[in-house]
């Protein structure tokens, strides 16, 4: 029987110059630089290891509006014969190619022969595998994390992923470790995109699904084929997403509402360590339910909003918890400047006692904190305090709010609601919802690990309260069950050894959005370069408009400094506490998010030009750095002062 083969014919390439390119530096991968190594002559000279190469590291800022390049060679390169230009297009050619194998980092030989460069070969860098990213986490659960909030955090996030992955994959997804969905670096969290990618294809999405987990790019339709091959598993999925709202009824009438109630009505400092526990493993059993509704609905949203072509500009807002908070705080500021004004937080609340109007103003603001007192910078880190636990943070957005009274934007009017805008708003009103829910939740979790952290200091077994956020849940169990009578001092020890990692940590500049491998190398902490040079930066336009100003850095709700209508303001992340400071601002840079984020959904409301997905943002800018934003297109322009 006659059987035909392919052959290979490829034309032999006399190269001026040649040598090897790696995509990303395969020895520290904390270097985000494209390694060149190249000598005169052909290939073979280079990959044979008995001539030293020119060596170069080649930073490809990819993020600027025209991509820019610096070229550095190593300090064992004596002697230089190959050209900047011919440098330059090997390291941009090494990005396209890694582009093209969706994100992967590669290993290429290369070769040019004085009018073309010639690729020769490319594959996986293989140690720089799996691949991790912050892109999303950084926006679900941002910053350092403390050891007590992954414990309780991990468990449910890669649990519910596990269980949605599972229903549309069903005998698919057995060999697959959903365990391995996220992971601490630098105690950041991180998602494990290579796992996700893997994921993702045998779901029937397409391959550069990895893509757009490590940098944020859009993905293609797939194809018929494996739309098709997955239609049962979609299906179910499908379903989920058709009975959502009504299973989130069902769920908040038997099991958030009854729990929130039994909750608040309780005296928590009258409890004892183990009823405490209790209600902990309650709250966490319906955070489980909790979790679902909050990774479908907003997903839920963004399909329908896309499928119905609805802008977010379109959508009312007023039902999510940041938007309604801020309405009531501004209305509350609107009565509170008939008659009086005020500079400053102290001058503000000691006017306010002075008179029977003032001590009306007090109680309404009271009850503001009673309801919305949730709330926080980061709804998913319990370790963060809610605004119940630190009322002077709110009186200050709020004197800001009566400062800037006369400067006060004009919230944007909705256009008369079509079917589709209908459609879609019942799922925004969801997430709302959901999102109020899950917060509440979260907050009561963090004030019974407080009262149990108040019995532990106590019985001397802590120095302070917030010192349990850095144990996790299982020790926190095993200490009230007696479990560490014993030996004391080995918790107290643990407790000394985290808090000290976790300032190191906290200290540490530019952590990574995207890492590769195994990472242990710590960052280096230098300040990055981008923000010096003259050009435009470009992110995710978040909402409409153009506006220049000054920038104002603010990493935490702590930070609250004056805010105006010239403030560009400068932030690392948003979540539903962040409204009253983003309402006053001229626009606003994140370092995370998107249309969809809690920062997003304010600025468009408020008609604030806004730009998200901006790495580093908070360290790349300078305070009082001149610059102009375009909203929509999501652009950075630095400006000479």
């Amino acid at each position: 029987m006659r059987q035909g083969i392919a052959l290979l014919i490829q034309k032999q390439v006399r190269g001026t110059f040649s040598g090897v390119a790696f995509s990303r530096d395969p020895v520290n991968p904390m270097n985000n630089c494209v390694i060149i190594e190249t000598l005169p002559g052909d290939a073979n000279q280079i990959v044979s290891g008995k001539t030293t190469p020119e060596q170069y590291q080649v930073e490809v800022y990819e993020n600027l509006e025209n991509d820019a390049i610096k070229i550095r060679s190593l300090e064992q390169t004596e002697s230089r014969n190959v050209s900047d230009f011919i440098i330059e297009k090997v390291a941009i050619l090494a990005r396209y190619i890694e582009t093209i194998y969706h994100g992967i980092p590669q290993d290429i030989e290369w070769s040019y022969d004085g009018e073309t460069l010639w690729i020769l070969q490319t594959r996986t860098i293989t140690n720089l595998q799996p691949i991790w990213t912050r892109k999303i986490a950084a926006e679900v659960i941002p910053g350092v994390i403390s050891p007590l909030t992954w414990s309780i955090n991990k468990p449910l996030t890669c649990g519910v992923w596990s269980d949605i992955f599972s229903l549309v994959l069903k005998d698919k997804a057995k060999d697959l470790n959903f365990d391995e969905t996220a992971r601490l670096h630098f105690q950041q969290a991180y998602f494990n995109a290579t796992l996700l990618g893997q994921i993702f294809q045998r779901m029937g999405l397409p391959p550069e699904s990895l893509e757009f987990l490590t940098r944020g790019s859009k993905m293609t339709k797939p194809s018929l084929v494996s739309t098709i091959s997955n239609i049962p598993g979609l299906l179910r999925l499908v379903k989920r997403e058709w009975t959502l709202e009504d299973d989130f009824s069902k769920d908040y009438q038997k099991s958030f509402q009854p729990l929130l109630k039994k909750l608040a009505d309780q005296q928590i400092q009258e409890l004892s360590a183990q009823e405490l526990l209790d209600n902990i493993s309650a709250i966490l059993s319906s955070l489980k339910s909790a979790t679902y509704y909050s990774i479908l609905a907003p997903l839920s949203l963004a399909i329908r909003q896309a499928l119905l072509k609805v802008s977010p500009e379109q959508l009312d807002n007023s039902v999510t918890p940041e938007i309604a908070a801020l309405r009531a705080l501004e209305k509350l500021a609107d009565e509170t400047t008939l008659f009086i004004k005020a500079d400053n937080i102290d001058d503000l609340f000691s006017l306010l006692k002075s008179s029977n109007e003032g001590k009306e103003i007090i109680q309404k603001f009271n009850l503001i904190i009673e309801k919305y007192g949730y709330l926080s910078d980061v709804a998913t880190d319990i370790s963060v305090p809610c605004w119940q636990d630190d009322t002077t943070m709110v009186k200050n957005l709020f004197t800001q709010l009566i400062i800037n009274s006369n400067n006060s934007k004009h919230k944007v009017t909705k256009n008369k609601k079509t079917w589709q805008v209908k459609q879609v708003q019942k799922r925004l009103n969801l997430k709302g919802k959901v999102t109020e829910v899950y917060s509440q939740l979260l907050a009561m979790l963090r004030w019974n690990f407080l009262a149990i952290a108040e019995e532990l200091v106590n019985k001397k077994i802590l120095d302070q309260p917030q010192d349990i956020f850095q144990l996790t849940y299982s020790e926190i169990d095993a200490i009230v069950q007696g479990k560490y009578q014993q030996n004391l001092s080995q918790i107290q020890q643990k407790v000394k050894k985290r808090k000290e990692e976790f300032t190191i940590n906290k200290s540490l500049k530019n952590i990574p959005y995207v890492l590769y491998g195994n990472i242990t190398k710590i960052p280096e902490n230098s300040r990055k370069s981008l923000a010096k040079q003259s050009g435009k930066i470009q992110g995710i336009g978040a909402s409409c408009g153009e506006v220049e100003g000054y920038i104002k850095i603010c990493h935490n709700l702590q930070q609250i400094a004056e805010i105006n209508n010239n403030t560009i303001l400068v932030i690392p992340y948003t979540d539903s506490g962040w409204g009253p400071l983003i309402a006053n601002a001229g626009g606003i840079i994140a370092e995370v998010g998107g249309a969809l984020s809690h920062g997003a959904i304010i600025a468009r409301e408020y008609g604030i030009p806004a730009v998200m997905n901006i790495n580093h943002a908070t360290e790349i800018f300078q305070e009082g750095q001149r610059v102009k934003i375009d909203g929509q297109q999501g652009i950075i322009e630095l400006l000479e002062d």
